[in-house]
């Protein structure tokens, strides 16, 4: 009798938080895995900060492909990875990490994601003068996407200046900073606004920013995708700004682990961004 045909070994990867159960990347990734007809899974892993150089090492030790891992996870690992893409030094944070050859390799993918989906949403956009609020998590990464692409001049709001500061210094930048109380004044004049905190999240208090002196030509974008309309992306539109939500940022930088974990570049489709918009809901 002819022997049975070899089954394809699954390939594995996950999502590593703390908390993780709110991330929708196990949706994303669910979904490009049965369109693409791929043998593999993505799960979700709680992992405390202090046992994240231990869940690595269950990685390799498991034979996984990699993992996402998302807040408060990404700075942790910049030290733990063996090689570093320069998108990971850039940010300095890891949020996608491939194994290799019995080493981690760390990634971040941030930067990408914003400005695909800047593209994608809003094509027409000007980095005259940027304006980022919150200089914390996938800042880094953002506005040196947003530079390379072409954003010549920033204003840099945080609640720490020090921060700010370094920001400025590391990526050369020609920018300001604004105090934190005197957010509202900083938009006269942006062509761009962008918050990268994490208010306005489902759970967390919204931004207060008054955008009476932004243009309406402005872009307003916001990372936050829970809800998909924060309360900033309502303000923004309802005076008649042009917005970006959070959801595409979502899809377009899970793109990365997924070429690099199951060989294929994933689409992102209408398709998937209105399945990913329920999933949020």
């Amino acid at each position: 009798m002819p022997k049975p045909a070899a089954q394809p070994e699954e390939i594995r990867s996950c999502v590593m938080g703390w908390p993780v159960n709110h991330s929708l990347s196990p949706k994303m990734h669910g979904w490009w895995l049965e369109l693409y007809h791929i043998c593999g899974s993505y799960g979700m892993q709680a992992v405390e900060p202090k046992n994240l150089k231990d869940a690595l090492q269950q990685l390799l030790d498991q034979g996984y492909a990699g993992c996402n891992l998302t807040l408060p996870l990404k700075e942790e690992a910049l030290g733990l990875m063996d090689i570093h893409d320069e998108s990971a030094l850039t940010a300095g944070a890891v949020n996608t990490v491939v194994v290799k050859n019995g080493k981690l390799h760390g990634y971040d993918s941030d930067g990408y994601g914003f400005i695909e989906n800047l593209k994608a949403q809003h094509a027409d956009w000007s980095g005259e003068r940027v304006a980022i609020v919150g200089t914390g998590g996938a800042s880094r990464s953002i506005i040196s996407s947003l530079k390379k692409a072409g954003a010549q001049r920033f204003v840099l709001v945080n609640r720490t200046r020090e921060r700010a500061q370094k920001i400025i210094e590391n990526f050369e930048l020609d920018a300001d900073i604004c105090d934190w109380e005197n957010r509202s004044k900083l938009l006269k004049d942006a062509t761009m606004l962008v918050n990268c905190t994490s208010l306005g999240m489902k759970g967390q208090p919204p931004l207060e920013i008054d955008l009476a002196a932004l243009p309406t030509t402005a872009v307003v974008c916001d990372l936050v995708y829970r809800p998909i309309m924060t309360p900033l992306l309502r303000q923004a539109a309802e005076r008649g700004n042009p917005v970006v939500d959070g959801m595409g940022m979502l899809i377009h930088q899970g793109r990365l682990g997924f070429k690099l974990w199951y060989g294929r570049d994933p689409e992102v489709t209408p398709e998937i961004y209105a399945f990913m918009k329920g999933c949020a809901a």
